[in-house]
């Protein structure tokens, strides 16, 4: 836990550094610029590439490769059949300083920088490890209540969230609303010193195992989307408040993925996160981030799924020689590793504006559409490449071909995307 918290103290030095010249500043680029790509290195998932990081970034991904390799990997079959990851691992994780990555130290998080979060969820990626969903706990979820809450909220509810005591979910999607959030019915009405909250919801990630859920509800009288939400903190206990079923998806087996319910449930005022009805221009605020970790995850899965390929083209014989010496079969595998090359300089390039916050939500949305869309078209292309064994759900590219189908779908689907970056060149 040391080497860590020492790890992400280096990172967090060095999101905040101030550079004094001109001079100093061109000295640290080239510093960083020494460091090849990973389409230059031996493999793509080799740590010390990528001029984005630093050296205390590899040693946190060294610390981060290691936890995942010990107390994920062994476990993730069983936590498949369970249809959810222990509550033990998330403990761990919050012991190491895996999660809260990037929230801010004085509201209870670890307070490193967005590129030390982006580590967390690309080692999970590249293991294939899909059950722990520590990136929407940490860097979609947890900022809600950082950027928003009150103290008190903070203080009550982020270090039991850094530490992994506790786990959060947002509530947004519902039976008949996923994209259009003009189409919620959820409603908070206030009585008193309370809200009653009625609705439900579905599609809920981490929806079995959460304790803190973020629920989105009209507040107000405005048929506009934009003028009449707010979001609320539930906790798990209060009255009227129950969890249905876990849902059974195609992939993502180990990830829990909830209906909730909820019947004139009693939610605090002071459980209001913000001011009511502003709850949409808190999301519009922070979709952005969400769908660059989407991206994130999406650009990892495809430099594992390489790799995979890589190693069983070069095992698997036919015609009394390995696979890796048919001339079709390595220009696929050419192709492909441009196409996650091009993929991977555009995330990198999002990256670094994004933890510069400089990033704007129509390149947000153009990353998380291409990474997605590549990581589908990669998935089906390494399957095609590891023939009937491909098609097996022992082997991990046969998980990851399922598990990658949703990645166009949530935060936002494809489709959407594009209508956002459209606007951004039509502007009216």
């Amino acid at each position: 836990m040391a080497s860590i918290r020492c790890a992400a103290s280096a990172v967090r030095g060095l999101s905040t550094r101030q550079v004094s010249s001109a001079n100093s500043y061109q000295g640290a680029k080239r510093l960083l610029s020494d460091r090849i790509e990973p389409a230059s290195a031996s493999t793509l998932l080799d740590i010390g590439t990528r001029r984005i990081f630093s050296e205390e970034h590899d040693m946190l991904r060294e610390n981060v490769r290691r936890f995942v390799q010990e107390d994920v990997v062994p476990y993730h079959e069983q936590w498949e059949k369970d249809g959810q990851v222990s509550r033990e691992v998330w403990e761990k994780a919050g012991s190491l300083g895996f999660l809260g990555v990037n929230i801010a130290e004085e509201h209870g998080g670890v307070g490193a920088d967005f590129l030390s979060a982006t580590v967390v969820s690309e080692e999970l990626s590249y293991a294939g490890a899909t059950g722990p969903f520590f990136s929407l706990h940490s860097d979609i979820i947890m900022p809600y209540i950082a950027h928003y809450g009150s103290d008190e909220q903070r203080k009550r509810f982020v270090p039991d969230l850094t530490s992994g005591k506790k786990i959060c979910a947002i509530a947004m999607s519902e039976p008949g609303a996923g994209s259009d959030l003009q189409g919620l019915r959820t409603t908070a009405v206030k009585q008193g010193d309370h809200y009653i909250l009625n609705g439900s919801k579905t599609w809920i990630s981490n929806g079995q195992i959460a304790d803190v859920i973020v629920v989105v509800a009209k507040t107000g009288k405005d048929p506009r989307a934009a003028h009449g939400l707010s979001l609320f903190i539930v906790e798990a206990g209060m009255e009227g408040f129950e969890r249905g079923k876990n849902l059974k998806k195609i992939g993502l087996k180990a990830q829990d993925t909830s209906e909730l319910f909820f019947s004139d449930v009693k939610v605090p005022a002071e459980n209001l996160l913000g001011e009511e009805n502003k709850g949409f221009y808190y999301m519009m605020n922070e979709l952005p981030q969400e769908r660059l970790t989407v991206g994130i995850t999406a650009m990892a899965a495809c430099e594992a799924m390489f790799e995979w390929t890589r190693e069983y083209l070069g095992d698997r014989k036919a015609f009394g020689a390995p696979l890796s010496k048919q001339q079709l079969l390595r220009h696929r595998m050419a192709n492909m590793k441009t196409d996650i090359a091009v993929g991977r300089a555009f995330l990198d390039s999002c990256l670094e504006r994004h933890n510069d916050r400089k990033l704007d939500g129509a390149t947000a949305s153009m990353a998380k559409s291409w990474a997605s869309d590549l990581q589908n078209r990669v998935a089906y292309d390494c399957v095609q490449l590891h023939g009937g064994m491909g098609y097996m759900y022992d082997y991990k590219i046969g998980r990851a071909f399922v598990d990658a189908r949703i990645q166009p779908i949530y935060a936002g689907t494809n489709e959407i995307m594009m209508e956002l970056v459209s606007r951004s060149i039509f502007k009216a």
